[in-house]
């Protein structure tokens, strides 16, 4: 135990900073779980079955995760017994990282040889951008940062380069520098499978002249050599699997346009008439996520039978118009095209029944998902079953924020695309979805999704599958990743959790726990029950806060995890800043129980 100092005026206060104790479930666990204050590794084993939900555990296994339990209290100082655990290394395992409530990372566990449609795909949008959508600058670092996060789509946009005799990567009609596309194509080929296995797919946005066309097929073939799927020109009749592409890269576009040159930026996006969010909504501690979701709630509540026969402009983020395949486009690049592009111009059911013998992409905005989903959600999710479906940020998102993935997932979207250089709430969840799966950047879609014979309508509102009880004991780690006065001049900081669930709009849903007054080890000792229609789809948001009287509360760490994925049992939850980077120390100590 220690003291800590802070200052007011002219006078000082004096606090104890004292050292994390179990709270007392979990001394009431331990003497169930030990004898003569000692768990020995019998003990452990049956602890793991009865209250972990471990059934499978055995023996060996259990003698396993002492023994490291043992040998990683020895940094800490912790005194132990060689033979077995008492109460303060009891529990210094509970809080360690090996008690995470999801599965061992790397650890790909679903059925990864359906066709692609079956799977959400971890998707960027305007992948070599470091900043902005408007004046940063391209690189193919946040390229190669998204690629070790896992991100399995990279996009990148085409253009002739100043002299026209070469291809660079910005994003047209703005201010922001060049890169060039042969250094984009070298670092996808060095950083492709450093975080998994499975294939990666380039969604190219093409402004280039038909010699340009083939100078880029040329590039590809020689960079990806052996390690590029390219069936030829015909159009898929069915996507292939991941697994049957692991260590694959996969090109993804239309086929090939004539070339125009550069219009202006409001050609891109015509909502431009919409004023732009300010950066506090999109802070950390801002604009709730959940605001999203009852938006999606008033779409169905408001929904009109005269939207049926709505009409799509042609919905592609890109700065120009598809004019069709020249008759002198490089066929050489054609070839490359693995995933075809389609069009969205007309109305919804001339584009979403087109050639229902061969599979195809299409792209969408955020904002035109949300207009069709009103009167075409079911027919949205039966083409999602053999096709693919990309969603965009809208033109307006000037500074790289996002929007609410849970709409295109709910919908079988598979490439929900987001900005991956920001930070906020949108991105935290979608970093969360694909946790899940050992972070092989691909999650099989529930089935709720995949039958063709009888297709969900997201209409519907679903009884009640189970019921997730969660318990926020305590956390620690803030005094030693953060400074003394980081959340207060005057006083240790008042934490307080919020805790709730995204996913369909039946389950969203958000909470929180009291705030505890001047301490940075925190115990709350609260449950929360949330009942889950389709649990399938359902993330556990956790965030922790400083309460602050006069101005906005301080960020304290957040994390977002799988309901589908959850181990069940006390579990160590750690938390990350707001660009989802894993924090040292901080840790909450929680337990999740599911029931009917």
């Amino acid at each position: 135990m220690s003291k800590q100092t802070y200052r007011i005026c002219c006078f000082s206060r004096k606090f104890k900073l004292r050292d994390a104790e179990p709270p007392d479930e979990i001394k009431a666990l331990f003497g169930r779980f030990s004898e003569n204050g000692m768990m020995s590794a019998e003990h452990l084993h049956k602890f793991l079955k009865e209250v972990q939900g471990e059934e499978s555990v055995s023996k060996e296994e259990a003698e396993s995760a002492m023994e490291a339990a043992l040998k990683s209290l020895e940094h800490l100082h912790v005194f132990h017994h060689s033979k077995g655990l008492n109460l303060e290394s009891f529990f210094r395992y509970l809080f360690s990282e090996t008690n995470s409530p999801l599965p061992p990372a790397n650890k790909v566990h679903h059925d990864m040889n359906a066709p692609l449609s079956h799977y959400y795909i971890y998707t960027s949008h305007n992948t070599y951008l470091t900043g902005n959508q408007l004046n940063s600058d391209c690189s193919d670092v946040p390229i190669i940062k998204a690629l070790e996060r896992g991100v399995r789509v990279i996009e990148l946009d085409m253009w002739p380069n100043s002299s026209k005799d070469n291809v660079d990567i910005l994003h047209g009609g703005t201010l922001t520098t060049p890169v060039e596309l042969i250094k984009c194509l070298k670092s996808i080929r060095e950083h492709a499978f450093i975080s998994s296995e499975y294939p990666v797919i380039i969604t190219l946005e093409d402004h280039l002249t038909p010699d340009l066309q083939a100078k880029v097929a040329e590039m590809v073939s020689q960079t990806f050599g052996d390690i590029l799927f390219a069936p030829g020109s015909e159009c898929l009749t069915e996507f292939p699997s991941p697994e049957s592409l692991k260590r694959k890269i996969i090109i993804s576009t239309k086929p090939p346009v004539e070339y125009q040159e550069s219009k202006s930026l409001k050609d891109k996006d015509n909502s431009n008439s919409h004023s732009t969010k300010s950066a506090s909504e999109e802070n950390a501690w801002g604009k709730e996520i959940s605001d999203l979701s009852h938006k999606f709630k008033a779409l169905y509540e408001n929904n009109k039978e005269d939207a049926a026969d709505h009409e799509c402009a042609e919905d592609d983020d890109s700065h120009h118009s598809n004019h069709g395949v020249p008759p002198n486009a490089a066929p050489e690049y054609k070839r490359l095209i693995a995933i075809q592009g389609g069009k969205t111009k007309g109305k919804v059911e001339q584009w979403i029944n087109a050639d229902p013998d061969k599979v195809r992409r299409v792209s969408l905005s955020e904002e035109k998902l949300e207009s069709i989903v009103l009167t075409h959600g079911k027919e949205i999710i039966r083409f999602t079953q053999r096709n693919m479906l990309r969603i965009y940020p809208k033109g307006i998102r000037f500074d790289s924020s996002n929007y609410n993935p849970l709409i295109g997932w709910i919908h079988g979207a598979q490439m929900v695309a987001f900005n991956m250089q920001g930070y906020g709430r949108p991105l935290w969840l979608m970093q969360g979805m694909f946790r899940a799966n050992g972070g092989c950047g691909y999650v099989k879609k529930p089935e709720l999704l995949l039958n063709p014979n009888d297709v969900h309508d997201p209409k519907n509102l679903l009884p009640v599958k189970t019921t997730l009880k969660v318990k926020v004991y305590m956390g620690e780690g803030w005094h030693l990743d953060f400074k003394r006065t980081h959340f207060d001049f005057h006083s240790p900081p008042d934490f307080y959790v919020k805790i709730g669930i995204a996913g369909v709009p039946a389950d969203s849903t958000m909470k929180k726990t009291k705030a505890i007054e001047d301490n940075w080890i925190p115990t709350w000792d609260e449950e929360f029950e949330f009942p889950l229609t389709v649990p399938e789809l359902a993330l556990v948001r956790i965030e922790v806060h400083e309460y602050d009287m006069s101005e906005i509360d301080d960020f304290g760490g957040q994390t977002c995890l799988p309901v589908s994925e959850l181990r069940t049992g006390v579990r160590a939850v750690t938390l990350h800043d707001q660009k989802g980077q894993k924090y040292p120390s901080v840790k909450l100590l929680m337990s999740f129980d599911f029931v009917k």
